[in-house]
């Protein structure tokens, strides 16, 4: 994997992360969008899968986060920008596209809004919009998931002071969770650690657009939708997946009851393997 900087029109820079510098093209690309707080770096226990199947990973630090210059007041529609400077950068027409937990809405976001380049979307372990019609959008999170929230939608100060006196809840995660934390899933050491070493702005600047309006609607993604979820999710309950499955066309929804944020990763290969079936060009 390379790791280059770009610098775009607006004098940001992304901190990019690419498994397939050297690719000659014919393979597909996925785009990982990484989760709050993490770096962007592509999921390494997901390699011999994407390497199997013929997928080349793309990624990048979001703003604020490892390398990426901050963008204030981003929103979540403002990803697609960010996404089709690095395509360009790279050289890549059109690709997948694959979030986990905040990443999701990210990788909804590319599906909505540049429907011409993206091929297929999955969404692992997402949140819906913030006051989505028919949704109680707290119900089923961790109390210390649900504060952090709360704080974000009564704006930035109130999220800031929030973060100031935050601690690690491991009661946010379930048993499976913490087992794979301890396991295969220990890789998130290597995104989370950096990912908070310069503080709490990119983790606030994340919440901020997961509860403000997303610039977007789901119901505008027409790529094909596969959206992964833990039936005992703590973090992001299982009715948010169920919510989005009923609001954008077409979507599958895969409901695994026994896991939770973190263990529903596991089953990440299948969810490569629809890509290759559903975005294979």
């Amino acid at each position: 994997m390379t790791e280059t900087d770009l610098t775009l029109g607006d004098g940001r820079t992304l901190h990019v992360y690419d498994t397939g510098a050297d690719d000659s093209g014919g393979r597909l690309t996925v785009f990982w969008h990484h989760g709050t707080p993490n770096t962007g770096a592509p999921p390494r226990l997901l390699f011999p899968a994407a390497a199997r199947l013929g997928i080349r990973w793309v990624s990048y630090d979001r703003p604020g986060y490892g390398g990426s210059t901050p963008l204030p007041g981003r929103n979540v529609a403002s990803v697609a920008a960010d996404v089709a400077a690095v395509a360009d950068a790279l050289g890549i027409d059109r690709f997948a596209v694959l979030g986990h937990s905040g990443g999701g809405p990210h990788a909804l976001a590319c599906g909505a809004l540049l429907p011409e380049r993206v091929l297929g979307v999955v969404g692992v372990a997402g949140l819906a919009p913030f006051g989505a019609e028919g949704l109680d959008w707290f119900a089923g999170m961790a109390d210390s998931c649900a504060a952090s929230l709360r704080a974000a939608a009564r704006g930035r100060a109130a999220k800031e002071e929030y973060e100031a006196g935050a601690e690690y809840d491991p009661e946010m995660f379930t048993p499976a969770d913490h087992a794979a934390l301890a396991a295969e899933w220990s890789w998130f050491d290597e995104v989370v650690g950096p990912a908070v070493e310069g503080g709490p702005g990119p983790l606030v600047d994340d919440d901020l657009a997961y509860v403000a309006p997303w610039g977007f609607d789901p119901g505008q993604v027409r790529p094909p939708v596969l959206l992964l979820h833990g039936g005992r999710d703590r973090v992001a309950p299982a009715a948010h997946a169920q919510w989005l499955a009923g609001h954008c066309a077409g979507a599958e929804l895969r409901l695994h009851p026994d896991d939770g944020h973190i263990s529903v990763l596991n089953s990440a290969t299948h969810a490569l393997e629809w890509l290759a079936e559903h975005a294979g060009q």
